[in-house]
């Protein structure tokens, strides 16, 4: 029998050229909620620079030593010893000679390197793994007081001084250590005539300076209090530094081009040209955030002080790791940033200790909460993976952040109001049209952001993202 025969009305597919179509605007993926730029304040910057001006720091604070490898061989820069403030005021010279008397030194998982009451007289470099620094309590229990991993060290005072060590050092991963001892140090500052002098002079006035400045630093400010009389009232005054940092805008530009045939004849029932700049300012906004958290110059993962950095203590972040990062920024916290799959393995182990947290709605969604302070989820807080077929397991960080030019917190900065504006610091150009009939227009948005003090921002570095509890009440497999 024929298909004709066999058919006893039109058929849907032949129906469908007469019928119109519902269409939807176009999708993008990589759109995200970009909560970052909706919770950080935003500062009119005119002139396009911002400068933040800080009262003046004497004493300079521990910073990370930078690590070279290679050929299996770990050094640093002479300089990099500076970063070491007992030693930040030594002569070039000085520097220059210890920064080659130091040993690589391979140390096995266990090992104690400084012992409390013990005085050992070497200095460490951490190259590669991890530390924990303990000290005993009140109780006689020895207590975790940090942890160090690379670019960090420890024993510095031990080397310079008779004094029994006031803690225990001991590697809680295999480690790669860089180690300058007592006796060496001894014989490069014998090398050369007068240099032990010049050492202990300079040692000897960061140990002055040291009683003179408060805990951040800063020169103390001389009070009098009380209910004695005929006291004398002292003199101060508070000194400024003297090269503020200056913030200049970035800017993030591209040019959209549309043919004319194509807005023309195709602009229903969407418009062509509005829904090209419609999808390349997502990317834009996109891109800001990702440049808000990562840029070299002025990210919020390079703007942490070091003194602002914690590792988490057994790689998945633990509700014990984020109080203690809520210890750092612990006036008026704002709110965490955290990838999504950082924010799960935090619920995971939330869930093993049976300390479920606390949801909260933020913009009609919902985040949980730690402490009251919520996480928020942003994909732009990159994750470290030796295996580049995987970027979703790994480690990442999470910040923690007070916000606010009226709290010294983390603020955005943008210019309003510039020629051709279509939101707030962002431009839309007319560039002309050339003579193949395409019309290019200049898309910029200008931005940064800068930490007003250091202590307003601060990191949980090494968070391991890809650890699972296996739990005993699991159900068996059925045989």
């Amino acid at each position: 029998m024929s298909d004709n025969l066999l058919q006893r009305s039109v058929t849907t597919s032949t129906a469908r050229n007469l019928a119109n179509t519902t269409k939807t605007s176009p999708k993008m993926m990589s759109i995200t909620p970009r909560w970052l730029l909706s919770l950080m304040p935003w500062v009119q910057v005119d002139g396009g620079t911002y400068r933040v001006n800080r009262t003046k720091v004497e004493l300079s604070k521990a910073e990370r030593i930078p690590i070279d490898v290679r050929d299996g061989a770990y050094s640093f820069a002479p300089e990099a010893v500076r970063s070491v403030p007992l030693f930040s005021k030594l002569p070039e010279a000085i520097i220059t000679r210890m920064a080659t008397g130091f040993k690589q030194e391979v140390v096995s998982l266990g090992n104690k390197l400084i012992v409390e009451g013990q005085d050992r007289s070497k200095f460490f470099v951490i190259a590669q793994g991890q530390v924990e620094v303990l000290s005993k309590g009140a109780h006689g229990s020895d207590l975790r007081m940090a942890l160090l991993t690379e670019g960090e060290f420890f024993g510095e005072t031990e080397l310079v001084s008779e004094k029994p060590s006031d803690i225990t050092v001991r590697t809680i991963t295999p480690c790669v250590l860089l180690t300058l001892s007592r006796k060496d140090l001894d014989a490069i500052l014998s090398g050369v005539q007068g240099q032990g002098n010049e050492f202990k002079k300079a040692i000897d006035e960061h140990i002055e300076l040291r009683s003179t400045v408060n805990k951040y630093g800063e020169r103390n400010i001389d009070l009098v209090s009380g209910f004695a009389e005929n006291v004398e009232i002292p003199e101060t005054f508070v000194d400024y530094s003297s090269n503020p940092r200056e913030y200049s805008l970035s800017a993030v530009q591209t040019v959209v081009r549309v043919h004319t045939r194509v807005s023309d004849l195709y602009n229903g029932p969407f418009d062509q040209l509005e829904e090209q700049m419609r999808l390349t300012i997502e990317g834009i906004k996109e891109r800001q955030e990702w440049e808000l958290i990562n840029s070299n110059k002025f990210g919020l993962i390079h703007s942490v002080d070091p003194a602002m950095r914690i590792s988490t203590r057994y790689g998945a972040p633990t509700p014990d790791d984020l109080d203690e990062l809520l210890a750092l920024v612990w006036k008026k916290p704002a709110f965490f940033l955290a990838h999504p799959k950082a924010i799960a393995a935090f619920e995971r182990e939330c869930t093993w200790r049976g300390v479920p947290p606390v949801t909260t709605n933020i913009f009609g969604f919902p985040v949980i909460t730690w402490r009251g302070v919520p996480l928020i989820p942003c994909d732009k807080l990159e994750i470290k993976n030796r295996y580049q077929s995987n970027q979703w397991y790994g480690t990442t960080s999470i910040l923690l952040m007070r916000v606010g030019e009226a709290d010294q917190g983390v603020v955005g900065l943008h210019q309003a109001g510039i020629p051709g504006e279509i939101s707030p610091s962002l431009s839309a150009r007319l560039m002309g049209l050339d003579s193949l009939g395409v019309t290019s227009y200049l898309l910029t948005l200008y931005f940064s952001c800068a930490v007003l003090t250091d202590d307003a921002l601060g990191v949980l570095e090494n968070v391991e993202v890809g650890y699972y509890h296996d739990y005993d009440h699991r159900p068996t497999k059925i045989k």
